[in-house]
């Protein structure tokens, strides 16, 4: 082949090795080679191709300024993959004609290729290292001697060119095992899991050239894989199932997982790439394995730039995550430490009792934010300060428990004793506690201050008045509701009847037991329905809805606990019955109105109340219930406002006493069952038909309406109440036009 070539070709090829060994690194032997190619053949441009062996593809490399570019194919694609694969030079004289050119390659850069000539390197052996191609030609056409000339170019850099690929990896593998040791020193000094993590993922990212990483950790906890992204405030933490997608398969089997094409494997999940705008071309994951062969987690890296992961990018994960994982579990304890430090000062800050703690030698080592609130002292006063220093004088008692708790190890509690600090005088329950290791070895003294000063005595106070949720909602309030306001409540009055018999009939010691008793049952029946009591008037309650604090149905729950109070009272007569006593009767009297509420009395005595026209009639409708027969009376005012439905009926219009303007009044009657009342609704019926027609002055249309509501139920006083009226109406018309009021005359 060389005999043919004249006498400056050849002092051209004698040239290529001594060129070539002068250079040191295969991106200058690639870029000197090409410049003799184009050169010696006239050609436009030129590229030499070297085969990865590993990953089966051809690469160049192209200088863009001052860095070197890596351009891969598949070796069994294109021109310069069929001249590697056959072993044999082509020269291609129209590019375009040939099918397998790749004409996508110019529509993206823009270049016209037209010829090519493409021959194989082959080194000793005639072991096919790789192809160089050439495009082109300058004048004329490329010709069997630019072939030989090209291959005899081929096969003098061959050498060299081989030489310089193995002392290439070998410089690459050493400096990435002295980069693996100082990456694995770095990361393996950390004991912060958030920093760590981040560590391991940046250097797992950087030694397999990846764009990105991610290494998940199992919670035994919650069967999940999860890592944490970002930093401070902006710290993200990934859950998911430890068996779901592509890393539960790794941390599941146990078995490395390597994916050259994402988007090929059933496993792979696409929604993470759409949330994310992240493309996924490659994965390589692998199981992260302590000590003793458990798997804790895995290790994830995502596009390795310049092709698909190796089996060396593998091995090298491997080795990377074995060493890491000692380090990984360390951090994780004192995560889980730390987490738990938090936590124990988290409970301690947010408890609302002080609490303190003494070392072995007698030292107050901690104090949370309630102790220093309650004990009205600063950090410094009370930290590292000697137990006998802060507890002296007249709070030398406390030292005396606490060498008690020091001798027997037991706790021991003192209630309601007094401390004095200064001019800060407390009322606590405190309790002295040994402090023990889980060895049960001792630590020290625990210290825990419950204050029960004026607060805390107010609510007790209040609580035997008004629900104690209703209590807390008024100690935590900061507006002056207990001076006085105008505002809008129910106002419940009940009463017992004939009570003065009962108490001639039990004598003192009697009624006082009976009134303990039927109050406990009422107020209870109140306070549920989130009802105040107001005061007791001898055997009357009275209570009010809406004050303090309102509710959107506070008409609704007077009502139901009016309703409540004769159910229970039912209830407890019958077991009155059962012991031979007589059953107690009440009626209650219900009114929503505009009331004033707030403190009033002297400067020496006070009480909480509501005074007004609205309380008055709800007193009169109560007094009401005896003429009508009734056990729960409500006016038009709370009707009109009830948002529930219940079984109840018009009774009268009346005026009561004190006032000028009529009011329509209403029996509720949803506490009667069918046994107590037989036939209810239609007796409703039949009697809100009668009162309709005695209230236009129809009298004997409205007694047949009546006495049919009595056929029904013979028991319905209410009935023969307006039948007995009817008869006297008749009798006695009334002067004037009839408005149907009736005008109550007693209270």
């Amino acid at each position: 082949m060389v005999k043919h070539l004249n006498a400056k070709k050849l002092q051209t090829l004698l040239d290529v090795p001594r060129k070539v060994a002068a250079l040191e690194t295969l991106n200058d032997i690639l870029d000197e080679l090409m410049k003799i190619t184009t050169t010696e053949l006239g050609a436009d441009r030129g590229t030499i191709f070297l085969n990865d062996a590993e990953t089966g593809e051809l690469y160049s490399r192209v200088a863009q300024g001052n860095f070197h570019r890596e351009i891969r194919l598949l070796n069994t694609s294109g021109i310069a993959g069929a001249v590697f694969q056959t072993g044999k030079s082509l020269i291609i004289p129209d590019a375009y004609s040939d099918e397998r050119f790749n004409k996508s390659v110019d529509e993206k850069t823009g270049y016209v290729t037209k010829s090519i000539l493409c021959v194989p390197i082959k080194a000793a052996k005639n072991e096919i290292i790789g192809v160089t191609q050439v495009l082109n030609k300058k004048e004329g056409a490329f010709t069997e001697e630019d072939v030989m000339l090209l291959e005899a170019i081929a096969t003098q850099a061959a050498i060299a060119l081989q030489s310089t690929i193995f002392t290439e990896r070998m410089n690459k593998f050493r400096s990435k095992e002295m980069a693996f040791f100082d990456v694995v020193a770095e990361a393996t000094s950390e004991i912060n899991l958030g920093t760590l993590l981040r560590k391991v993922m940046s250097e797992a990212m950087r030694m397999l050239d990846a764009e990105r990483s991610t290494l998940f950790l199992n919670d035994e906890k919650t069967n999940e894989l999860y890592s944490r992204l970002g930093e401070g405030l902006g710290t993200t933490e990934i859950r998911f199932p430890n068996s779901v997608g592509i890393a539960g398969a790794v941390f599941r089997t146990g078995e490395t997982i390597n994916i050259p094409h994402a988007y090929a494997d059933l496993r792979f999940n696409p929604s993470f790439d759409k949330q994310t705008g992240f493309f996924t071309r490659s994965i390589l994951c692998t199981p992260v394995t302590n000590k003793a062969g458990k798997i804790i987690g895995v290790t994830q890296v995502l596009n390795k730039r310049g092709g698909p992961f190796t089996k060396e990018d593998e091995m090298r994960l491997k080795a990377f995550t074995a060493q890491v994982a000692i380090a990984l579990e360390n951090a994780k304890l004192f995560d889980d430490v730390q987490n738990m430090k938090n936590y124990n000062e988290g409970m301690l800050e947010s408890m609302s009792n002080g609490v303190i703690t003494l070392g072995e030698d007698g030292k107050i080592i901690t104090c949370n934010a309630a102790g220093l609130r309650i004990l009205k002292v600063a950090a410094p006063e009370i930290l590292n300060r000697r137990v006998e220093e802060f507890f002296a004088g007249v709070n030398a008692w406390v030292l005396e428990k606490i060498d008690k708790v020091e001798k027997t190890q037991t706790q021991d509690v003192i209630m309601d004793a007094d401390l004095e600090f200064g001019n800060n005088r407390l009322s606590v329950n405190l309790t002295v506690l040994p402090l023990l290791s889980v060895e049960k070895k001792k630590l020290g003294t625990m210290i825990v201050i419950e204050d029960i000063s004026s607060e805390k005595r107010m609510k007790s106070t209040m609580s035997r008045y008004i629900d104690p949720a209703l209590t807390d909602q008024i100690m935590d309030c900061t507006d002056d509701f207990m001076g006085g306001k105008s505002l809008t409540a129910t106002i419940l009055f009940s009463d017992i009847r004939g009570f003065t018999t009962l108490t001639e009939e039990l004598g003192a010691q009697g009624t006082v037991a009976l009134l303990n008793e039927y109050f406990t049952l009422m107020v209870d029946c109140i306070q549920k329905q989130g009802g105040i009591l107001d005061k007791f008037i001898g055997d009357a309650i009275m209570a009010a809805f809406g004050i303090p604090f309102a509710h959107d149905d506070d008409e609704d729950r007077a009502v139901r606990a009016a309703i409540s109070m004769i159910t229970s009272l039912r209830e407890w007569n019958q077991k009155r019955a059962e012991q031979g006593k007589k059953p107690v009767r009440i009626g209650i009297g219900l009114n929503t109105d505009t009331i004033v509420s707030g403190n009033i009395g002297s400067p020496k005595r006070t009480d909480y109340t509501v005074i007004g026209d609205g309380v008055n009639l709800a007193s009169r409708l109560e007094s009401a219930c005896k003429q009508y027969h009734a056990s729960i009376l409500i006016s038009e005012n709370t009707h009109r406002k009830l948002k529930g439905t219940y079984r109840m009926r018009k009774v009268d219009r009346v005026v009561v006493k004190g006032k000028t303007e009529p009011v329509n009044i209403y029996e509720v009657l949803d506490y009667h069952t069918e046994e107590t009342y037989p036939g209810l609704m239609d007796v409703i019926h039949h009697f809100s038909h009668g009162l309709d027609c005695y209230q236009k002055g129809q009298w004997d249309r409205a007694m047949e309406a009546f006495r049919r509501g009595l056929s029904i139920n013979g028991g319905d006083q209410l009935s023969q109440m307006y039948i007995d009226r009817c008869e006297y109406m008749k009798k006695n018309p009334p002067s004037g036009e009839w408005d149907g009021v009736f005008v109550m005359t007693s209270k």
